[in-house]
């Protein structure tokens, strides 16, 4: 039996440490992320840092792979409800992170590959992922047209949150999110109007339920 060498590694400092550049992050975006301010505020060495995480960008990364993992794609049974819940809590993951921190991201990992297909993989991927599982329980439910093209739809709903991010502008909020999973659905719904009364009559519910 082949045992590991080495110390194992402290789940408690990757913790703080994580917990440090996520509010790094969130108040002074990518640009002030610095290792030296992340190991002070977690209270380990520059050291314990670079052991984990090579460089600023992979913990950078580290925290939005942990936050964009906990995003679960909503199943109510509500079609309509559920898309816009699931990019409602996509965007708020991204909104709490600092000014133009996704942009950056990208420019710094432009002409890599490997950075390319890593940042793809952390944070495009696990909406994608959300979005997609929604939709495909809306077809099974039978919600949606039969010759509805999944991935197309996915790309329609997700670039949106993205769009806005890159550029620089503000986020979409809820209620613009929720006419542009409308306007969606009436093209790729089997019956857009049975929806519509379902979001209507789900709404109407969760106002009336006790607090």
């Amino acid at each position: 039996m082949v045992t590991g060498r080495g110390r194992p590694r402290d789940a408690h400092i990757d913790e703080a440490v994580l917990e440090a550049a996520a509010g790094l992050l969130d108040r002074e975006g990518y640009g002030g992320l610095a290792i030296e301010e992340v190991a002070r505020r977690a209270q380990v060495s520059k050291a314990a840092v670079y052991r984990r995480w090579p460089n600023r960008r992979h913990l950078a990364l580290a925290v939005l792979g942990d936050r964009l993992g906990r995003v679960s794609a909503p199943d109510s049974g509500c079609t309509l409800c559920d898309l816009h819940e699931c990019l409602v809590l996509v965007t708020e993951a991204f909104c709490r992170l600092g000014p133009g921190t996704l942009a950056q991201l990208i420019a710094e990992g432009a002409g890599d590959p490997a950075a390319h297909e890593q940042l793809e993989e952390v944070v495009l991927e696990p909406p994608r992922r959300a979005v997609h599982r929604t939709l495909f329980a809306a077809l099974r439910r039978g919600d949606l047209r039969d010759d509805v093209d999944l991935p197309l739809a996915v790309d329609a709903l997700t670039s949106l949150v993205f769009y806005r991010l890159l550029l620089g502008g503000e986020p979409m909020e809820p209620d613009q999110l929720e006419v542009v999973v409308t306007a969606t659905l009436r093209g790729i719904a089997s019956d857009g109007d049975a929806l519509l009364r379902e979001y209507s009559e789900h709404e109407q519910h969760e106002q009336h339920e006790p607090a």
